[in-house]
């Protein structure tokens, strides 16, 4: 990696530095004008629209969780502007490589509200993702699917395809063996992947700094000699910029590139964590007043282009999300026979075994009502 080819926001924003890179502040003021991209007026209130979609879906996904009707659910509260920025750049023919707390950047790709609820009601088609075109399956597993966009990057690579690979991983993920394999091999094959790191704060309860005692997240780039940045992620247009940059640079032949999307996870970590026990209200209140969809708000409001209805849309959106939910609850079953079958060409004894003790249990259950 030699400095010069670098992209200038890379050069200036040198992680070794622990500088960040931010475009507006908290109250929606623009504080770099020499980095502000100029988008048209309807680009922005469209992104803001996906940000508050995702966060009503969020919220809803919580409340069904709640009352029982869906299972431990990832929620995505405080996150959205990274989300929705990677959503923007990312292609119909390029590769989406989740973790788990992407809901906003599955949705820009294509996958539906009604995938994502039938996965946290145990329906293995809901990892099915039809109409998202080269999107894997939410990964849970930490760091595995880093090393599945890798390999991903060098197929496309090898086979000189027009196409980028975004993969994501937490702030934990980053102890991963897994992290640091994929990205040494990412360097060393030079392939088109854009790994972003989101810095929610937190590892459920354990904070970052008992994490690592590297300066941030971004600096891990070093050792791997791939470019490297730390973006303000609750800022939509630094993200936005972070995200063009990375892609053009990954489609040019350049290689990887990593993003430390510095953020808070403002909800838990799952519908089974309680976040009181390991963090204080004021520190949540804090970050609270970096809130991407207020912050981008405030942008639009100082602007003039501010004229959504926000109680109307919040209405249509829940409106939309209930029946994608009702209709995966009604459909939540499948063959209990595609536990089994798609494993093996043909299937061993211990499996055979396993599916008559299955089918067992279903007619015992069966004859109790």
């Amino acid at each position: 990696m030699i400095q010069n080819d670098l992209p200038a926001i890379f050069r200036d924003y040198n992680p070794l530095e622990d500088k960040m890179f931010s475009l507006i502040d908290n109250d929606g003021h623009v504080i770099n004008q020499k980095y502000m991209p100029t988008l048209d007026d309807d680009t922005v209130i469209n992104a803001y629209k996906q940000m508050h979609y995702e966060r009503i879906a969020d919220e809803m996904a919580i409340s069904f969780q709640r009352q029982g009707r869906m299972y431990t659910y990832t929620p995505n509260l405080g996150q959205e502007a990274i989300h929705i920025a990677a959503g923007m750049h990312i292609r119909e023919q390029d590769w989406l490589v989740p973790a788990f707390r992407e809901m906003g950047t599955l949705l820009a790709k294509g996958v539906t509200m009604k995938e994502m609820f039938l996965f946290y009601l145990g329906n293995e088609h809901g990892g099915s993702f039809k109409n998202a075109n080269h999107t894997l399956p939410i990964a849970i597993s930490i760091g595995t699917q880093l090393h599945h966009a890798t390999g991903i990057g060098y197929s496309v690579k090898y086979q000189k395809k027009d196409e980028a690979v975004f993969t994501f991983i937490g702030d934990g993920g980053t102890s991963e063996g897994d992290f640091s394999e994929a990205l040494n091999f990412a360097g060393v094959w030079q392939v088109p992947v854009v790994f972003t790191i989101q810095n929610n704060q937190y590892v459920i309860s354990v904070p970052v700094k008992s994490q690592t005692k590297s300066v941030n997240l971004a600096v891990k780039s070093v050792a791997f000699g791939i470019p490297g940045i730390k973006v303000d992620g609750n800022d939509f247009f630094a993200m936005y910029l972070a995200y063009k940059t990375a892609a053009e640079y990954a489609l040019s032949g350049k290689g990887p590139v990593l993003i430390e999307a510095f953020t808070y996870r403002l909800g838990a970590h799952t519908t089974s964590d309680d976040p009181t026990k390991y963090r204080k209200k004021e520190e949540e209140t804090e970050w609270g007043l970096t809130d991407p969809l207020m912050r981008l708000r405030r942008y639009m409001e100082k602007k003039g282009i501010w004229n959504i209805d926000v109680e109307k849309l919040t209405e249509e959106y829940k409106q939309q999300i209930n029946g994608q939910f009702l209709d995966a609850e009604q459909n939540k079953h499948y063959p209990h026979n595609e536990v089994f079958a798609y494993m093996y060409s043909e299937m061993p004894d211990d499996l055979k075994r396993q599916k008559s003790e299955y089918e067992q249990f279903l007619s015992w259950k069966e004859n109790r009502r």
